[in-house]
């Protein structure tokens, strides 16, 4: 440990930024891999099955309350989205999933774009350091007293060399989690994207669109406010 410290130490105050950076990209890497692996995660299929035996059967009170039991979820919180405008005519089911994608969808993003931008910060951060190192080391050569010049030329170099590697030491590692969760959150967007299609289009499906709201939901159980259908056949 007493190492790494000199380490850093030697590679001046561009280690010490490189270090920040690194630091902080393993902070957003943790956040991120809690998010898309653990608190987002869900067996969608057993989920979507569960939420489709229910419309089907049109007990839709018992499928909102499913999702409300996974509400953190960014499906289960879109298909709860939806399936309280049930009573309502296509268009309206259709606008619905295209809110709950756009307010659901940026979720899995969030905050994995700053891994690219920090890790080629820390390339050049690196590359800095090296210049840094051999401006240090052409002025030991060029004004520095010739019994020092040596110490100081091989402490430029040094410096030189740290930073380089420090810095590839930080992007490199960054730049492999960046891939692992992109790749994580194309999969889930893809998953939210093909189960709400399904969704709608199993409700747009079914004669309960022209129903009124207390044919869909006999059992009041108060999970939101929901505005009667404004169908005409509805009305009729």
């Amino acid at each position: 440990m007493s190492g790494f410290y000199q380490f850093i130490i030697d590679s001046g105050v561009v280690g010490w930024v490189i270090m920040a950076t690194g630091l902080f990209s393993m902070a957003i890497v943790a956040e991120r891999i809690k998010k898309l692996y653990f608190d987002f995660h869900l067996d969608t299929k057993t989920f979507y099955n569960k939420i489709q035996t229910y419309i089907q059967q049109k007990k839709f009170n018992e499928a909102i309350l499913v999702c409300e039991g996974l509400i953190k979820k960014p499906m289960a919180r879109s298909f709860k989205s939806i399936l309280l405008k049930a009573d309502r005519e296509e268009e309206a089911i259709y606008q619905a999933s295209d809110i709950a994608l756009a307010e659901n969808v940026p979720l899995f993003a969030k905050r994995i774009h700053y891994l690219s931008m920090l890790a080629n910060v820390a390339t050049l951060l690196g590359l800095l350091g090296t210049i840094h190192g051999l401006i240090l080391s052409f002025s030991a050569v060029a004004s520095a007293d010739p019994a020092q010049k040596q110490s100081l030329l091989a402490h430029g170099i040094s410096v030189s060399m740290y930073t380089t590697a420090l810095g590839l030491a930080v992007a490199i590692p960054v730049m492999i989690f960046y891939s692992f969760l992109v790749s994580r959150q194309n999969q889930l967007s893809e998953e939210l994207f093909e189960h709400v299609q399904k969704l709608v289009e199993s409700l747009v499906g079914m004669d309960h669109v022209f129903a009124t709201k207390s044919q869909l939901f006999p059992d009041d159980l108060h999970i939101e406010k929901i505005p009667p259908a404004h169908n005409a056949r509805a009305a009729s």
